[in-house]
Order: structure tokens, then C-alpha cells, then sequence
């Protein structure tokens, strides 16, 4: 792959590939996985960063282990979604992007559907592994106060 300084030309692509929970879309245009999923381009989408000094949101003191000892854990804060998704399997593409929106790889309400996947990706990355669905990551609401657990990991979906 050739080096670029800048990554415009991807910015617009919608990315199939595994992620360290389940297969699902990426990109930089948020408003293109809106369309593939059929939903509100208000609703905000998960913003995954490749590491804890990009994120550059603030959190509070009192949870900043809880945030950086997390694995497979997507947090809200202050009504953003983010995660860290420092995973092996991350490609240089997606490894170019300081974050790009992230959502599961399906249509609204339905399972993973490869054919459908297919045709909605500009770019398919795939280890020897194939894409295959699992659980999704934790959802975490912090702020200086508590934590609350707004999705569980679905242990019988892991055996």
C-alpha cells in the first residue's frame, strides 16, 4: 500500500471487516452507514479511535482506569460513544484514520447477512479466520459520579 498524507480519498468508503467483538462497518462519513443501516443521521454512531491520546475526550478522574484496563467496552461520555480499539486485526487503512464511525455489519433488526454486507462495502478486509458474528461489546454510561451498565456481554452467544 502506498503512504499518503492524507487520507481523503478513503474518507468516504465504507470498510467491511472483523472487529475485536463482531463484524461490522467503518467509515469516516457517518452519513453513508446511516443510509446502509436506515436510520436517522441524528442518531451518532460509535467513534472508534486506535488510541487512548487520540480520543481526546475527558474522563473523569475517578474512572480513568476503568477506561484504559477495558477490553471489548464501548463508553458514553458526556452523551458521546467511544471506544479504543488497539486489536491486532485492525488494518493499515483503518489504522490511517485518527477515528472513523463504527456500526455491526447487518441491516436494521436482522442478523449478519453476508450477501447483504458484500454489496454495501467499498473495501472487504478478511483474515484466514472469515468474518463470522459474536457478541457485542459492553456499553458503559460514566461520569464523575457512577457507572452504569447499559449492555451486558451475551456470555451464551460466546460458547
Amino acid at each position: 500500500m502506498v503512504k499518503s498524507k492524507s487520507n481523503s480519498r478513503l474518507s468516504s468508503l465504507i470498510i467491511l471487516a472483523q472487529t475485536d467483538t463482531t463484524v461490522g462497518f467503518a467509515s469516516k462519513n457517518h452519513k453513508k452507514l446511516a443510509d446502509i443501516k436506515s436510520r436517522p443521521t441524528t442518531k451518532p454512531f460509535i467513534k472508534v479511535y486506535n488510541s487512548f491520546l487520540a480520543c481526546g475526550t475527558r474522563v473523569p478522574q475517578s474512572k480513568k482506569n476503568i477506561f484504559r484496563r477495558s477490553k471489548k467496552t464501548t463508553f458514553i461520555i458526556k452523551n458521546k460513544a467511544i471506544r479504543v480499539n488497539t486489536h491486532a486485526n485492525n488494518s493499515q487503512i483503518q489504522r490511517e484514520f485518527d477515528f472513523y464511525y463504527s456500526t455491526s455489519a447487518n441491516e436494521k433488526n436482522k442478523n449478519f447477512d453476508r450477501e447483504f454486507c458484500e454489496k454495501k462495502a467499498d473495501i472487504i478486509i478478511e483474515d484466514k479466520n472469515g468474518l463470522y458474528e459474536n457478541s457485542s461489546s459492553v456499553l458503559i454510561k460514566i461520569n464523575n459520579n457512577k457507572e452504569v451498565r447499559l449492555r451486558w456481554v451475551n456470555l451464551f452467544k460466546l460458547c
